[in-house]
Parts: structure tokens; sequence; C-alpha cells
């Protein structure tokens, strides 16, 4: 089953956001989670909607935060790219005619139920102020070095 990588990509391109003072074209933001700049348009323009990241066209516009970084969790986040499926296993099937199966089922989606919800939980507890302070403690730790516009990749 493939992994969706949603989320984790719009957190890594929001965090270089919040390290940059001008805006931040597709194509730039593209590059940085390896995609297509149609795709990182599609879902920044969903975040837009929800006030998260704001536009502006023509030369010298992109995408910029309109967000308090302290506000916003990475539950918000989730939410904003969908809600995609948090988990990767799942029932055989979903309406079984076998007593034993129903059984197992019932268990497996309670524990799933019960995953899910501690993980929407702890997304809920973090937010995006949370995981830049990380990503500073992290730099610091390399040696404090940030590459020139805003890229923090180390």
């Amino acid at each position: 089953m493939r992994r969706d990588s949603r989320l984790s990509g719009v957190l890594h391109i929001l965090l270089h956001m919040a390290e940059r003072d001008e805006p931040v074209t597709s194509e730039e933001l593209s590059k940085m989670i390896d995609t297509n700049p149609v795709v990182v348009r599609r879902t920044m323009a969903g975040l837009r909607e929800l006030g998260y990241v704001h536009s502006e066209k023509g030369h010298g516009g992109g995408w910029t935060l309109s967000c308090d970084l302290t506000k916003v969790t990475m539950k918000d986040i989730y939410s904003a790219v969908g809600s995609p499926s948090l988990l990767a296993i799942g029932n055989r099937t979903d309406a079984p005619k076998c007593l034993v199966e129903q059984a197992v089922n019932a268990v497996l989606q309670n524990a799933f139920d019960e995953a899910e919800e501690m993980l929407l939980n702890r997304l809920g507890d973090v937010t995006l102020a949370m995981l830049s302070a990380d990503c500073h403690a992290r730099i610091e730790a390399r040696g404090g070095v940030k590459k020139a516009k805003g890229n923090v990749h180390g």
C-alpha cells in the first residue's frame, strides 16, 4: 500500500515558508518536496481557502503564510489536506459473511479507531510554531548555519 505523504509535504513547505520574508513560488515549493508545481498550487489553493496562506500573482508574487503558527496545529493541516487515512492496515473485507472474520474485524476496527483517535489528539497538540522551534534547534545543533534564501536543509 502506497503511503500518503501529503501532510508531511505540506508541513515541510509551510515550515520553509515560515523562514522566508518574501513570497515563494509554486515552482520553488515543488522543488522542496520533489513534486509538480500543479500539485503544489492545488494543495496551496485549499490552504488559502482556509486562511492559512495567501497568494499574489505576477512578478514578485507567490505564496506567503497568513496564519499564526502558534495557533495552527498539525491536526488543522491534516484536515486541510483532506484527512488522508492514518493507518496503512485494514480489514481483509468490509462486510464478511464468515463469523470468525466478523469477530476479527470488530476487534481490529476498535483498535484502529483507538489508534487514530490517539494520533489525531497528538497532532492537535503540536503547533506549527513547535515544529519550527524543533527545526531551529536542529539547525543550532548542526552548527547554526542556514543556507541562503531561507533553505533550512542541512
